[in-house]
């Protein structure tokens, strides 16, 4: 029996009360950020850049003129060059309910278009990202009438102080591995890095570098083990792992970057926003580089973005997955649970239930 289509009646009757849940969670996000004076945005999907990370795939398109000339243009992964170009323009707080998409992805937690709710504080650290994304939590299990979040069998108190653990603490936690010994006087060594993955009992191939092996190790067995009972902010993640934050003052082997766990899913993704442009496209090209080298595609870097990174003020930006926090407020099992019109598979297709 083919998968019922999300506009039958009897699944939309039970879906909707998850998305009337959507609604409220998003009001209150909504009139939290507006009576904090943050301005809502709505960046241009369609971009010169969908951004430059090397596992980031983008869905692209034609534009044609009247004229009868035409250009590539590519939906955006983030609204994150759209903002930051509002941010060089004067503004200062801003938020965005952005509709994004990526390609290659879809499955329980992921989904090709989706809504990345972002937002910046100018002239603020990022620690105060962290403590806009405590309150969202509070608010959105307030609004969905929840006393925990909830994915698969793990729960996590949306109302308790989140943990905060580094990632070296944490990759020394659940995998005994002395991350930042790998990165000797700040150069990445895949053969230390291997070797500790090796012993942790994670699977590591002949072509991976440091970053694929990073990437490994944080999916198997540091994130499982995040945001059970209460929320965890993960930080300080080396800086070769976070192409748009700024080194930490306090040690420049690692960035102000933060990710936002519950019930193990990742939540939200932040930064001490790097404004140098010229150590900007120095990391998009090395990003672009590799993404040549495994897929065979690489993107263009925004010109207009780089000039405005040159007259952007210090601040702070946070991107979070709306649609998975309202999973874990309502305890939906799926992201197409919570999508008011998901994106329906060709017949042929569909998976059987």
């Amino acid at each position: 029996m083919n998968e019922t289509p999300f506009w039958h009646p009897e699944r939309h009757a039970d879906r909707r009360p998850l998305l009337l849940a959507r609604n409220r969670i998003r009001s209150r996000i909504r009139n939290r950020f507006e009576a904090l004076d943050f301005v809502e945005v709505e960046a241009g999907q369609l971009q010169v850049s969908p951004g430059n990370e090397t596992h980031l795939h983008a869905l692209s398109t034609e534009v044609r003129l009247p004229d009868g000339t035409s250009f590539r243009r590519h939906l955006h992964t983030s609204p994150e060059f759209a903002c930051k170009k509002l941010l060089a323009a004067g503004e200062r707080r801003i938020f965005d309910f952005a509709r994004v998409f990526r390609d290659r992805e879809r499955g329980v937690l992921h989904a090709v278009e989706f809504t990345m709710l972002e937002w910046y504080r100018v002239g603020e650290p990022y620690e105060a990202l962290m403590a806009d994304c405590t309150a969202i939590l509070r608010e959105a299990a307030e609004a969905a009438g929840s006393k925990a979040l909830r994915f698969r069998n793990r729960t996590a108190d949306p109302f308790a102080e989140p943990e905060r653990v580094t990632v070296q603490e944490a990759f020394a936690r659940h995998a005994a591995i002395d991350l930042l010994a790998t990165t000797p006087d700040g150069v990445p060594d895949t053969d230390l890095l291997a070797e500790a993955a090796r012993r942790a009992g994670v699977r590591v191939a002949e072509d991976d570098v440091w970053s694929d092996v990073f990437s490994r190790v944080l999916v198997e067995r540091v994130e499982p083990a995040l945001g059970l009972g209460r929320p965890t902010f993960l930080y300080e993640y080396p800086i070769h792992e976070a192409a748009l934050a700024r080194p930490s003052p306090a040690d420049p082997r690692v960035a102000e970057r933060f990710e936002l766990y519950a019930c193990g899913v990742e939540l939200a993704n932040g930064f001490g926003e790097l404004t140098d442009p010229v150590e900007q496209r120095r990391r998009f090209d090395a990003d672009m580089d590799a993404m040549q080298a495994i897929y065979g595609v690489r993107y263009p870097v925004d010109e207009d973005f780089m000039a405005a990174l040159a007259i952007m003020p210090e601040a702070s930006g946070v991107a979070l997955g709306f649609d998975r926090l309202v999973m874990l407020a309502t305890g939906a099992p799926r992201i197409e649970d919570v999508l008011w019109t998901p994106m329906s598979r060709p017949p042929e297709t569909r998976r059987e239930r």
